[in-house]
């Protein structure tokens, strides 16, 4: 697929594919994992990547669906983490048009350093898109990059506060707004708001 959003990615693919599975999940979702159902639920990791949470959910019993618009990160993804229940979907944000037609909901939708690289416009059209993924009674969690942008990439800078009023226009109520600083080391000034919100 190609997506204005994910400008870089695939040429990067080789190196990004090692260094995000270096990075621990736990370190990464810490404040947001209680939220994470029991096992088995059914997942949706948008924006997929490696693989690396898809494959850690499922291992935990879970089912997810692994949404990722890169080919290049994509197939990396399925060969890196060749779990069975993990099913891995081309399609991408703002419109998720595959994943929608096929008229399901899940316990958790996670964004994971997905939501900065949309612009206002398409943000305003993703969360609809989004917010129709997530079952009653289940969660939505997202994180948004704020610092300097990497060369080569699509980012913007997302306040907190506009996607905590885009959520609660589609049912979803906010039940985590935390600032935490870079899990990498190398990323200096950079800082994640980690958002969580249920229906």
């Amino acid at each position: 697929m190609t997506l204005k959003s994910t400008d870089g990615y695939a040429n990067e693919a080789p190196d990004l594919l090692k260094a995000y599975e270096q990075i621990p999940v736990e370190n990464v979702h810490r404040p947001v994992l209680h939220l994470i159902p029991k096992p088995p639920a059914r997942i949706l990791d948008i924006g997929a990547g490696t693989g690396r949470d898809a494959a850690y959910f499922a291992a935990l019993g879970h089912r997810v669906v692994a949404v990722e618009p890169v080919d290049e990160m994509r197939e990396g993804g399925k060969r890196l983490h060749p779990s069975p229940a993990i099913e891995w979907l081309a399609d991408g944000l703002p419109d998720l048009a595959v994943l929608r037609a096929r008229g399901e909901t899940f316990d958790a939708v996670l964004l994971t350093a997905v939501w900065m690289h949309l612009d206002p416009a398409e943000r305003a059209r993703a969360m609809p898109a989004v917010s129709s993924q997530v079952a009653s009674g289940g969660v939505l969690i997202l994180s948004l990059r704020h610092g300097p942008i990497p060369p080569g990439r699509r980012m913007f800078d997302v306040r907190p506060e506009e996607t905590i009023e885009q959520a609660s226009r589609e049912g979803l109520h906010c039940v985590v707004n935390t600032l935490t600083e870079s899990v990498q080391a190398d990323k200096v000034g950079v800082t994640w708001t980690r958002l969580a919100f249920r229906r």
